[in-house]
């Protein structure tokens, strides 16, 4: 069983499933591959000059494989929430964890499934945490939002998500800075596991 279960493998979903990894929860994500990125080229992301969307996908994959996060190549047909947490189900079998993070673009047909409460305008409500009205759940991305639909708001969603389910977990406001030794440490001990 994994902490979170993360339904989308582009910027939002990857960033959950970094953060969390990096802070020691099990993350596992499920996708398709059918992210918007491999039709962008970005030129207006903080920290990169001018990258294809494909080859900013692969980097991203390399980072949260390197902190051990499961990456299933599979769609998801239901998440449903039980007394313990959650249920992904796919054709490769049921996924349980005690937080669940969406982040399917603009396809909000699980948040609905799943009982998440819609604003008027028709996209998921959450909170500033990206949580929704189901306790534990987040979504992220273009599902929360009318037409602001970027990589780098999907990436911060993602990570505020992460960043809330890790604020639970410890019970305390958990914040991920590194500073340079801590950075080299991590660094460090990805290259041992290696």
């Amino acid at each position: 069983m994994a902490d979170v279960l993360i339904v989308g493998g582009g910027p939002a979903g990857l960033s959950a499933a970094l953060f969390t990894a990096k802070n020691g929860l099990d993350a596992a994500v499920f996708d398709t591959d059918g992210t918007w990125m491999h039709k962008a080229h970005l030129f207006n992301y903080p920290g990169i000059g001018s990258v294809d969307g494909s080859n900013f996908m692969a980097t991203l994959r390399d980072q949260v494989d390197d902190f051990g996060v499961e990456r299933h190549q599979a769609e998801v047909t239901a998440v449903d929430a039980t007394d313990d947490g959650f249920t992904v189900t796919t054709d490769d079998g049921d996924h349980t964890a005690d937080y669940v993070v969406l982040a399917t673009g603009a396809n909000r047909d699980l948040a609905e499934g799943l009982g998440c409460a819609l604003t008027d305008e028709g996209i998921v409500e959450v909170d500033v945490t990206m949580e929704t009205s189901v306790e534990n759940a987040y979504a992220t991305g273009a599902m929360v939002r009318a037409e602001e639909w970027q990589a780098v708001i999907s990436a911060g969603d993602g990570a505020a998500a992460a960043l809330n389910v890790l604020t639970k977990e410890k019970g305390e406001h958990f914040h991920d800075f590194d500073t340079p030794a801590t950075a080299e440490e991590v660094l460090g001990s990805l290259v041992d596991e290696a």
